[in-house]
């Protein structure tokens, strides 16, 4: 009779996953999602604004000025992107905004609903508009591929026994803020940031090379960036940005394999 039970358990267990997945653009791999858009993206305009009210803006109109073009372009790609593929239902709640921060820090990331943040210390880093097309690319990409829910669904499921966010967040309210803020890569103030696995990565180099070229940046710019980020900073040892952000020769072979297939986009942009 226990046998039974369990046998009954894992079954409900496998149909509650395979419900509560979506499916991730251009790879179209199954992920988990157990978090609706209805409660995930409130959640992120909420943190975004108190990581603005909480932090310096830069206050270099120059610079300030090309990260929101850059973003603007790019978040017009994505847009075109969906309509030509008939998915721009999944775009509808989005409030696309992009800020440059004061800080020394090497980082950059984008929340669900298109919420970008760029550091001033990336900007060396991607010298000039090309560069940080291929940042916010990338850190976009994570987010229209919703890498972030799939790691906190992850993590309910595993360390919350599969509990909605809501509920985890009335009984475990300190524990599911972490789990939160390091899905979601808020930065380290807010406690050890996930590690991205090789697969969001990957997903996340492929589709942000995409984004890229439709905005009418180079493809090929994202080789000489990520030599850059592997290398560090004066023969130190690579910026903290590369701590989420795993790189080296293998990553660099994959985003030359890439190049001949995304750049008829950036042809066709042209």
């Amino acid at each position: 009779m226990k046998r039974s039970k369990r046998w009954i358990y894992l079954f409900l267990i496998v149909l509650f996953v395979v419900a509560a997945c979506s499916t991730v653009p251009v790879t179209g791999r199954k992920q988990l999602s157990l978090i609706p858009r209805s409660t995930i993206l409130p959640m992120s305009f909420q943190q975004y604004d108190e990581f603005l009210k909480s932090h310096k803006m830069s206050t270099n109109r120059e610079q300030t000025q090309l990260v929101k073009r850059v973003g603007m372009r790019i978040q017009k790609a994505v847009e075109q992107y969906f309509v030509e593929r008939n998915m721009s239902h999944q775009l509808k709640d989005y409030s696309w905004e992009f800020n440059l921060v004061e800080s020394e820090e090497v980082n950059a990331w984008c929340m669900p609903g298109g919420k970008v943040l760029v550091y001033t210390g990336i900007l060396p880093m991607t010298k000039d508009e090309n560069g940080l097309a291929v940042v916010m690319g990338h850190e976009i990409a994570h987010a229209i591929a919703e890498h972030g829910n799939e790691r906190m669904s992850q993590a309910l499921a595993v360390q919350m026994g599969g509990m909605a966010l809501s509920t985890a967040l009335a009984e475990k309210p300190e524990q599911t803020q972490q789990l939160w803020m390091a899905a979601f890569g808020l930065g380290s103030q807010f406690g050890v940031m996930l590690p991205y696995s090789r697969l969001h990565e990957s997903e996340a180099d492929h589709l942000g090379l995409i984004f890229m070229a439709m905005a009418g940046y180079d493809p090929n710019h994202a080789i000489g960036f990520w030599q850059r980020m592997a290398e560090g900073k004066g023969g130190q040892a690579p910026p903290e940005f590369m701590s989420t952000h795993p790189a080296g020769e293998t990553r660099i072979r994959n985003i030359r394999a890439l190049i001949p297939e995304v750049m008829p986009y950036y042809k066709k942009s042209g």
